[in-house]
């Protein structure tokens, strides 16, 4: 069985005027079902880029972006846009929900974006949030709503389309501790339960102490942390 995410010689230039500069120069990368991956490195050395190509927001100047076995980098824009709704789930670090909708309909509607039926993506919704802690709060606009709380419900939501592959840039970076930690206790339950296999860009050392391996960007390559 295919991996769910592989990077295979990934580079990445970009250009300013006459210049050029590269910032992934061969990256490589495999994550396993299950597994969850810290990926730990100063600003500046391309964990956003990282990201956007993995998650196909992106396209690689060379490389190969595997989902499930499928080179989906190259894809025309249509068909990778297909495989970011279905198989990856991105939680970034400020909850982007729609403030106008309830918290069980932010997790509603990318499923039914995907194709379910509404009752169907309720039923999961519901589950989904409750697993979070949030049974109570279904019914509730963000701005109703704790930080904490916001971002959960952005977590359900990544995990809605029981995606392969789920991506976080700083999930918990706009919390206070106490907040921040149980956070990325329901995060790491909600991977764990659905065997997703998860990249999380953190400054965090004691987040990323408890992820399965932690990796590094250096000179544009991903290297062991």
């Amino acid at each position: 069985m295919s991996e769910p995410l592989e990077l295979r010689g990934v580079r990445r230039v970009y250009r300013a005027g006459e210049g050029e500069l590269p910032v992934l120069t061969g990256a490589d990368l495999t994550l396993h079902a299950g597994e969850i991956v810290a990926l730990v490195a100063p600003s500046g050395t391309g964990k956003s880029t990282l990201l956007h190509l993995a998650g196909l927001l992106e396209k690689p100047d060379g490389g190969q972006v595997l989902v499930d076995g499928r080179d989906a980098g190259a894809l025309p824009d249509g068909e990778r846009t297909a495989i970011r709704r279905d198989s990856i789930g991105f939680v970034y670090q400020f909850h982007h929900l729609l403030g106008e909708f309830t918290a069980l309909e932010n997790v509603v509607l990318p499923q039914m974006i995907a194709g379910k039926s509404r009752r169907v993506a309720e039923a999961r919704a519901r589950d989904l949030l409750t697993l979070f802690g949030l049974a109570a709060r279904t019914g509730h606009r963000p701005g109703k709503l704790s930080g904490g709380e916001q971002q959960r419900v952005a977590i359900a939501r990544a995990l809605a389309n029981a995606p392969r592959v789920l991506l976080a840039d700083e999930p918990t970076g706009n919390l206070d501790t106490g907040t921040s930690g149980a956070v990325f206790d329901a995060l790491l339950d909600g991977v764990r339960r659905h065997g997703v296999a998860a990249l999380i860009a953190t400054h965090n050392p004691d987040l990323a102490a408890r992820m399965d391996r932690t990796v590094t960007l250096r000179e544009g390559r991903v290297v062991a942390a």
